[in-house]
């Protein structure tokens, strides 16, 4: 290819992101790097693909007609990619899965099952990560699959399909919690009592919180930490019911909650997964 997939990823990247410096993030590469990049594939056209006289890079005519083609071409490699795999029908000596507190525990225990069943010689590896960590673990090829609380958009070298399952997610709060003794409990209520809230190693951006706050990067933590009364907490209903013992904690009547969250599954695109990790994801594909 006369064009580098390294310059591709990071113009579509900074299109997706609206700097360049965002796109470094998201790619998790320097930004001179990205700008480099980009400069080297706007040498090869023989035009410029951004304005850079604003703030921020804005699209020229041009870069507007280029970006369908570069995405079109992005989207062919990657299935080329995962043709390939599939043709050479070969099956991982590991398999590193990287998933959320919010899968439902019957899920899991099924997946195993089946997956011992059919790959006796893989060894299989169970990560517990949450929102930004488990995109940085798929993109560093740490684990070749993860799942993820459903989000709008995702880094150009990530894969993505969207499951049936979902997760209700509720708020608890131990049994001796003030709050307990209320019927309803309004949103705006909760801003006077400590929450309990999730906090990854990656966190995108800070969230900005109206009252006190204590953090943990896995919910089943969170859930720990309720259990001894510290606070209100966001827990998966399906993780409280099956390690939360005699119902130590209580779900809270707030409007709005319980809710349902969807599930993503993701890939590696540079490295798409072998024939376990396909069997992996079709299997996760078809639960409902």
């Amino acid at each position: 290819m006369r064009y580098s997939p390294e310059a591709l990823n990071a113009f579509v990247e900074t299109v997706a992101t609206g700097s360049f410096s965002a796109a470094a993030r998201r790619l998790r590469k320097s930004q001179s790097t990205i700008s480099t990049a980009i400069a080297h594939f706007e040498a090869d056209l023989g035009f410029a693909l951004f304005d850079r006289s604003a703030r921020q890079p804005v699209l020229t005519s041009q870069g507007k007609q280029v970006l369908g083609y570069v995405q079109s071409i992005l989207a062919a490699s990657a299935r080329l990619d995962e043709l390939a795999v599939s043709l050479t029908a070969q099956t991982e000596a590991r398999l590193a899965f990287v998933l959320s507190d919010t899968l439902h525990p019957d899920v899991l225990e099924d997946l195993m099952i089946q997956f011992d069943k059919r790959f006796p010689h893989t060894e299989f590896e169970c990560l517990i990560g949450e929102d930004e960590d488990v995109v940085d673990l798929v993109q560093k090829e740490r684990a070749q699959i993860g799942l993820i609380e459903a989000r709008e958009s995702y880094p150009t070298d990530i894969g993505v399909v969207r499951l049936p399952l979902q997760t209700r997610m509720a708020i608890y709060v131990a049994q001796a919690h003030p709050l307990v003794s209320q019927n309803v409990v309004e949103r705006d209520e909760l801003q006077g009592w400590r929450e309990l809230r999730l906090n990854t190693y990656l966190e995108r951006e800070p969230t900005l919180t109206a009252g006190p706050v204590w953090s943990a990067p896995n919910y089943l933590l969170l859930l720990s930490m309720a259990v001894q009364g510290f606070g209100w907490c966001e827990l998966p209903v399906a993780l409280v019911e099956e390690f939360s013992a005699a119902k130590t904690l209580t779900q809270l009547n707030v409007p709005g909650w319980p809710r349902s969250i969807a599930i993503d599954l993701l890939w590696n695109k540079r490295t798409p997964p072998g024939v376990a990790g396909s069997w992996l994801r079709e299997f996760l594909q078809e639960k409902h």
